[in-house]
């Protein structure tokens, strides 16, 4: 087998979405005639934390760990926060913190630690995995960001070994969501920007999520990107008939919803529903699973939606999968930042695979609109589309008052974790044998 050294900042333990991705593809990459090796730190701070996902690690998987330090401890301090608090990602805020001390620390993270808070991870990184590829060979690099530090270390390594080198995208750089929330000076957004440019120019292959991110990037950087969607994994959706439905009637959102994601326009179309129709408050639940925004919190109280929420802190990834398959209707919110259209995250697929009915909150001419066309999986309404949603919510309650909540999706097959395994194994070959990607 050909041998792939894939530099992650994700890996079990860690949970959330950041690590199902190359998870994933290291599961399957041998049935493609491509053994994995893993680069990780041994000592990295995780948002969340998932035992359960080691049973997708394949047997004898060589795991190579370094440590790393991370200023964390320090911003802690800062807030006040305890040793033991977890860090969230894209600015979730659980609970109101001290805005004068917010600020000091987004300053300082956005202009001092660039490209993010793993760089003190990079010249160590580098120096170990250039004496490890002397007696350990490896016929690729992959780097996988964010944290954007993976692919600087990537890039350093190729230079001084002349593998190739894949960059794997699973969000954008500069036109990340929260990227104008850093606070940054002219110099710092120079700095970022040139780093950007830098690691699309010099990777030999870069790989991006969605067609919108390949767009984007070529506005960046002129040249050929590779598009490999999220996907879903058959493994972990078991059988769907073993999945009991909820009695209530309940809009599930799995995952992280942070501020920039709270959907008042569902939140304003269930207050206009339950007000035309009262026998919904005796249906409704509003399920939340994952970490909540306390500002999503305060706007569902606002909306008088309180009492229907059922919210649930963290739960194991081979759990979410039946949750979501019991769900009534799935919530599919996308950011309403600028870089909406580009939004496609690995839990959509897992949407697709759970076959319920997907309720989108997001701009029709997205990715994720598109695919959702494509299956027919679902409904969609713009950012402030208060009537539209009203409409779609009101469709779905209705079959579900018949017992008839059903979906007929199509064509998702292409999305399973195996199969884009395939195209990215695909990718690699040519790489190695230097044809051009």
């Amino acid at each position: 087998m050909k041998k792939a050294l894939v530099i992650s900042y994700y890996w079990p333990p860690s949970g959330g979405a950041g690590v199902q991705r190359w998870l994933k593809f290291v599961k399957y990459l041998r049935g493609f005639n491509w053994e994995p090796v893993l680069f990780c730190p041994a000592n990295p701070e995780y948002p969340e934390t998932d035992n359960s996902l080691f049973s997708d690690v394949p047997a004898n998987l060589e795991v190579i760990k370094l440590p790393i330090w991370e200023p964390y401890s320090a911003y802690k301090k800062l807030l006040g926060q305890k040793k033991e608090d977890k860090i969230s990602a894209a600015f979730l805020s659980e609970k109101k913190k001290n805005k004068t001390l917010e600020g000091i620390s987004v300053w300082i993270r956005g202009n001092l630690f660039i490209p993010d808070a793993r760089k003190f991870w990079i010249k160590p990184a580098a120096k170990y995995l250039r004496n490890y590829l002397e007696t350990h060979p490896a016929d690729v690099i992959i780097s996988t960001g964010p944290p954007h530090t993976t692919h600087l270390i990537a890039m350093s390594v190729a230079a001084s070994t002349g593998i190739p080198w894949l960059a794997d995208f699973r969000d954008p750089w500069t036109n990340i969501d929260f990227y104008r929330d850093l606070r940054l000076s002219g110099w710092a957004d120079r700095r970022h920007h040139k780093l950007e440019r830098e690691v699309l120019q010099k990777a030999d292959a870069v790989c991006v999520i969605s067609n919108s991110m390949a767009e984007d990037f070529n506005r960046i950087c002129p040249r050929a990107y590779n598009v490999i969607t999220n996907g879903f994994d058959h493994g972990d959706t078991g059988n769907l008939n073993q999945a009991t439905a909820d009695t209530k009637f309940s809009l599930a959102h799995i995952g992280t919803l942070a501020g920039n994601r709270n959907p008042v326009t569902i939140w304003k179309a269930l207050q206009n529903l339950l007000a035309d129709y009262p026998a919904l408050a005796n249906d409704l639940e509003i399920k939340l699973v994952g970490k909540v925004d306390h500002t999503v919190i305060s706007s569902l109280n606002e909306s008088g939606l309180g009492s229907f929420v059922r919210k649930i802190d963290y739960m194991p990834h081979d759990q979410v999968v039946m949750c979501q398959q019991q769900s009534q209707v799935l919530m599919l919110i996308i950011n309403n930042t600028p870089n909406s259209k580009m939004i496609l995250t690995g839990k959509f697929f897992e949407y697709l695979a759970a076959r319920r009915p997907i309720l989108c909150l997001g701009p029709a001419d997205g990715d994720a609109a598109a695919i959702l066309n494509e299956t027919q999986a679902g409904l969609l309404a713009g950012f402030d589309d208060v009537e539209t949603m009203q409409k779609h919510i009101l469709q779905y309650y209705n079959l579900f008052r018949q017992g008839n909540l059903v979906v007929d999706s199509r064509n998702i097959e292409k999305y399973s974790r195996k199969k884009l395994t395939g195209e990215l194994a695909k990718l690699l070959d040519k790489l190695t044998d230097k044809k051009g990607v």
